[in-house]
């Protein structure tokens, strides 16, 4: 990472920066519940076929991130030059291996609580770490989805799009996709290029536990799509100056995705598990029309000083999410005694300091409330300073 003085903020891009702050302090609240057993409804991730808020959230970023590719890649004319591949390059690769970093310090933070030494702990668990995870899904859709930018027109690109859901689609049909086994072809594809160890662990309908990645390799390729819809989305937005114009295409468009990831959902259920192609309509439809919102209450009617907090999570993102991650792992796995009991930190303030007197499931909001504004009080330092912390 490198750290450069931000220049003055670009009006125009006030809106995408909030957007993005408020599915990064979503992405925190719903990773971060004080118990896993009193979670409100909203704020759980549909069990397998369906969708609630909370599914919202990770492909709201990813559409995004398409957002913010095309902006990126303009310096470089949308060429293939050498400078641009390296870019993309090492920006994917530097993703995925903080990723993976943050799996392995998860298996070190929790190897120190169970009793193993400083280097015992560093040193095991690569036998079982998982190598797939949120931020290695982001850097590989990106680094797919730019590639295409580079290489493709982008009248074309819609056919990339269209190729990849549709092939992907029948990959799942004809590879018992729907079904949340362990004869599932993206957990079979997962089995043979990493192998058991190295997977999320999950449980089937019937509450067995499974070997399935939610952020499989084989269902990379929708999110690649998704990371392209949002491209698309970000070339509307800078040929269109007038924001009026501006955010009439985005809602009609976003529209047209939403409801046919819904209609479709009766041949193709939505579900972020596999991340099914109705899954990436719906979900690039509804991000598509929230930022136009966005747009239109910021940009249009100058009515800023609301999304000002979200403003510290947006402008650098990786770094609070990655923060989070850290803190989570830390006090989660910091034990502490209380009369004779051991918890972890985060057990103590549940417990002991909020569940006592607001209850299990506010109890459990409110601590993850708690953990949000912490992580955005680092954020706001580096915002009140002009920092960006950039890959």
């Amino acid at each position: 990472m490198n750290t450069v003085a931000a220049s003055q903020q670009n009006k125009r891009l006030l809106s995408l920066d909030i957007l993005r702050g408020i599915t990064i302090a979503g992405m925190i609240l719903v990773n971060n519940s004080g118990s896993w057993e009193y979670v409100y409804a909203p704020l759980r991730h549909a069990p397998w076929h369906g969708l609630t808020p909370t599914d919202l959230v990770f492909p709201f970023f990813m559409f995004i991130m398409g957002v913010s590719t095309f902006l990126s890649l303009r310096k470089f004319d949308f060429r293939p030059t050498k400078a641009c591949i390296l870019k993309i390059v090492r920006r994917t690769v530097l993703i995925f291996l903080i990723g993976l970093a943050l799996n392995w310090f998860g298996s070190f933070c929790r190897g120190l609580a169970s009793g193993e030494n400083i280097m015992a702990a560093a040193a095991a668990h690569f036998d079982t770490l998982r190598i797939l995870g949120v931020l290695q899904r982001l850097a590989l859709a990106y680094g797919f989805a730019a590639l295409a930018a580079v290489l493709f027109d982008h009248k074309k690109l819609i056919w990339v799009i269209v190729t990849l859901l549709v092939g992907y689609f029948l990959m799942l049909l004809l590879g018992n996709g729907f079904e949340k086994s362990e004869n599932n072809i993206i957990a079979l594809v997962d089995k043979a290029v990493l192998g058991v160890n190295h997977m999320y662990k999950d449980v089937d309908a019937a509450g067995n536990p499974i070997a399935f990645d939610p952020e499989g390799l084989l269902s990379t390729l929708p999110s690649i799509a998704h990371v392209l819809i949002g491209f698309l989305f970000g070339k509307l937005i800078v040929e269109n100056n007038d924001h009026h114009v501006k955010v009439e295409k985005i809602l009609i468009w976003g529209t047209v995705l939403a409801f046919s990831g819904l209609l479709l959902q009766y041949g193709c259920p939505i579900n972020k598990k596999i991340w099914s192609p109705t899954f990436v309509l719906t979900t690039t439809g509804f991000a598509a029309q929230l930022l136009g919102l966005l747009i239109w209450i910021i940009d249009i009617e100058k009515k800023e000083k609301w999304s000002r907090f979200f403003h510290a999570f947006g402008v650098n993102p990786l770094f609070i999410y990655v923060l989070a991650g850290v803190l989570a792992n830390v006090v989660g796995n910091i034990h502490v005694s209380r009369l004779g009991e051991t918890l972890s930190l985060k057990g103590y303030i549940y417990t002991v300091l909020l569940q006592p007197w607001a209850g299990n499931y506010f109890g459990s909001l409110l601590y993850a409330l708690l953990f949000v504004t912490l992580c955005w009080a680092f954020g706001y330092l580096l915002y009140k300073k002009n920092i960006y912390i950039k890959i």
